[in-house]
This record gives structure tokens, sequence and C-alpha cells, in this order.
């Protein structure tokens, strides 16, 4: 069952009708491949290729009493074909047509997957050029660090959203192979220039080497290039859950009108959206668990691994599809309130430029132990005092006083000294 929050096109890559056609395809190739090696008459291949063609209600019927899916769609299809029927599925074995046409699935999913990513790299550049020089808090251990720029945290996210395209087309790279050697891979009813054929219509790579089935660490890689990417939209999504909170309320997803956010409390904007993407980030690292678990099977094959891919493969793919488009409306939609920013910086009373206080404070000659002993002990003081900031405290500070003047105290307090660079930073991440 495809889940209902699925989007068409990757639905559609899952359908059985795209997964029989594709097996149908493979079908009608390998009796191409055998005419040209002479092993079966041409015109059995030709009338093969024309007359070839399934009925999913029939192959559903057929499976109730053969209780095996390729049997029951090449019986289906050998219906259609009389005589020329004794020349279909000649020396395949099941998972020549399944590990084949599941590949070509795969590329087809991890192309809309990176499609999407592609989208969100773009529409994350463009909010970190738009909020490039917007100032806020950096947070370490959840505390106020120093200064950064909202631009920068989406730079962030632009950079780490192209290496998941680069992942993604790695892996889709290493599936895109192709496996049509017969039941143990040796290829003794089928000669590997048929694999070779076959492969190449389809723009698949044959495997060096098979058992009965493609190995599983190559659909390892793939599902656990889709969880690093789901944990990636965790990670984009977790920040926003958190700079949503009242008390910062930095950035909002976005509300749309009529929208509820609570059945009790009228006044709830829930962060609705990222806690589902959070959510399904955990799903799609324990599908990924699953392929990798089934990397082990016995000998040159069970079927231990089959039952578990028939729900990550297209699970997977679809949750991400989603996941992306999702994101990429928050993205777009993102409530940003700057006002709320400059009040969060202001909130800690100038000890976020402690840091720019310590090292000014080394340059004129103290030892790093006696300049951080003095800046730590005069911002304790300002933790303490609310009606205290730390420039007015280290300006009252003897120590502070007899090695820095005045100007030198208050030039630590510039924000512009702290950004300096984000322009450099966004070259290095490619934004222009």
């Amino acid at each position: 069952m495809i889940p209902r929050y699925s989007l068409p096109r990757m639905q559609a890559v899952w359908s059985d009708e795209n997964k029989f056609s594709k097996m149908l395809q493979i079908e009608i190739l390998t009796a191409q491949a055998l005419a040209r090696l002479g092993k079966i008459p041409s015109s059995a291949a030709s009338r093969i290729k024309k007359k070839a063609r399934f009925n999913l209600k029939r192959i559903a019927r057929i499976e109730e009493k053969t209780q095996h899916d390729v049997v029951a769609f090449v019986t289906n299809i050998a219906q259609n074909l009389g005589s020329d029927a004794k020349y279909l599925h000649f020396g395949l074995t099941s998972s020549d047509l399944l590990d084949t046409s599941l590949s070509l699935q795969l590329r087809e999913a991890g192309a809309i997957i990176l499609e999407d990513l592609k989208i969100l790299s773009r529409v994350l550049s463009a909010r970190a050029k738009k909020f490039k020089d917007t100032v806020c808090i950096g947070r370490t251990h959840g505390v106020h660090a120093e200064p950064i720029t909202l631009g920068l945290k989406f730079a962030l996210w632009v950079d780490e959203t192209n290496r998941n395209i680069k992942r993604l087309q790695d892996a889709i790279l290493a599936i895109s192979v192709g496996k049509i050697s017969g039941a143990v891979g040796t290829y003794a009813h089928l000669p590997p220039e048929v694999e070779a054929y076959i492969c190449k219509k389809l723009n698949l790579k044959p495997v060096n080497v098979a058992t009965q089935v493609i190995q599983r660490d190559i659909h390892a890689q793939f599902l656990s290039t889709l969880a690093i990417i789901g944990a990636s939209l965790e990670k984009f999504a977790t920040e926003i859950r958190q700079l949503q909170k009242t008390e910062v309320r930095e950035l909002e997803e976005p509300f749309s009108r009529g929208q509820k956010g609570s059945s009790a409390m009228p006044h709830k904007r829930n962060p609705v959206i990222c806690e589902r993407i959070s959510g399904l980030s955990r799903l799609l690292r324990t599908n990924s668990l699953a392929a990798i678990e089934n990397i082990s099977l016995w000998h040159e094959r069970d079927i231990s691994h089959s039952s578990v891919e028939r729900v990550i493969m297209p699970d997977s793919c679809l949750v991400l599809d989603y996941m992306l488009n999702k994101f990429i409306e928050v993205i777009k939609g993102l409530l940003v309130y700057p006002q709320d920013m400059l009040a969060n910086l202001v909130k800690t009373r100038g000890l976020i430029f402690s840091q720019r206080v310590l090292l000014t404070l080394m340059h004129k000659g103290l030892t790093r132990s006696a300049a951080y002993d003095i800046v730590q002990g005069v911002s304790m003081q300002v933790w303490n005092n609310p009606s205290l900031n730390l420039e007015i405290a280290l300006l009252k500070d003897k120590r502070v006083c007899k090695v820095l003047s005045e100007k030198e105290i208050k030039a630590c307090f510039n924000l512009d000294w702290y950004l300096r660079y984000v322009d450099r930073i966004f070259k290095k991440v490619g934004i222009r």
C-alpha cells in the first residue's frame, strides 16, 4: 500500500504497473539478445516484443495459486504468446528480473529526490542571500555564545544540502547495476553477452560478480544515503523548532489562514511540519538499518531480504520525497523576526563580547590565565546583577583600566568585527 502522504511522481515509480513494465522490458530484451546469438529464432523474438503484455488483475489471481509473483507474471505473459512462450524467461531466474528492475526503480526514485534536493539548495541559497547581514546570536550548548547572522545558518544548510546531492549522485551511480547471470550467478544458462546487451539497453552497468542476487551492500548504501539526507532535514527542522520557542521567537514555520494549533488552546502556533520531519527521519534511519541487516544472506541467496525490501525501499523513497517537499514549503514561507533577534542579542548585556575582551587583554601582554580570570570575574558580576552590562563593568574595573583605554574597551563591542568574514564564507559555499 502506498502511503497517503506520497507524491504522484514517486507513487508512479513504485506502482505495480511500473515494476512489471520493467520486468517485461527485461524479458523482451532477453529474447532479443538470444536471437542475436542465434539461440532462438529472430521471428520468435519479434513476436514476443509485439505480443507480450500483462494484466495486473490476472497476475494477482494467478499469484493467489502460485504464491510466487514472478511465476504469476511469466504465466500471464505466456498466455498471450502461444507457442513462442517456450522462449520466454529462457535461462532467467526470478532475481534477474527483480533485482535489475529494482535498480531501475531506485534510479528513477533517486532522480526525483535529487531534483528535490537541488530545489532545496536554491531555496536555501535565496534565503541565505536575503538574510546575509541579519545579525542574531549564535548559541552553543543552547547558551548565547557570539554574534553570527541568520544568513550564515542558511549558508551552512546550503553546504550540507550540496554534500547530500553529491552523496545521492554517488548512490544512484552505485545502484545503477544489472544482473542477468542465472540461479547462482555463473551464466550457466545464459552467456555474459546477454547480460551485457540488456544492461547496455537499460543504461546499467553489469555487476562484476553476483550470486543469485545483486549484493545488498549496494542497496544499503542507497538507503543509508537517504537516511543521512533525512538526518540533515531533521537537523534543519530542529533548529527552526528551537527558534520558534515562545521565549526565543526568531523564526516560525508558516501558519496558514484557518490553521489550528491546538484543540484546547486557540492561541497556539506549533511547528508541526518541522516536528513531522523530525519524526519521519527516524523512520528513514530505521529502514537504513534494516537494509544493512539485509547484507548478510545465506550462501548464494536466501529470501530473508525480500519481504523487508518490499517495505523499506518504496517507503524510504516516498517518505524522503514528502519530507523534502514539505521542508521546501517551510523555507519558502518561513517567518523571520529580526527585531526579536536583536532583543535576544542584548539579553546577556554584552557578555557575548567576552572573548574579544580576553584576546585584547592578551594582546596587551597579559597571560591567557590572568586575562581569563579577570574577564570571567567581571562577567560573573554581570550575570548576577541585572542592572549591569559588561562594558560598564569593565570600565569600572581597575585591573582592566590599567591595561586598556576606554576607547579600546568600547572597540571590543563592535558587531562588525565579528561579521567581517561573512562574504568570504558565502564565497566558499558558492552563494553569490
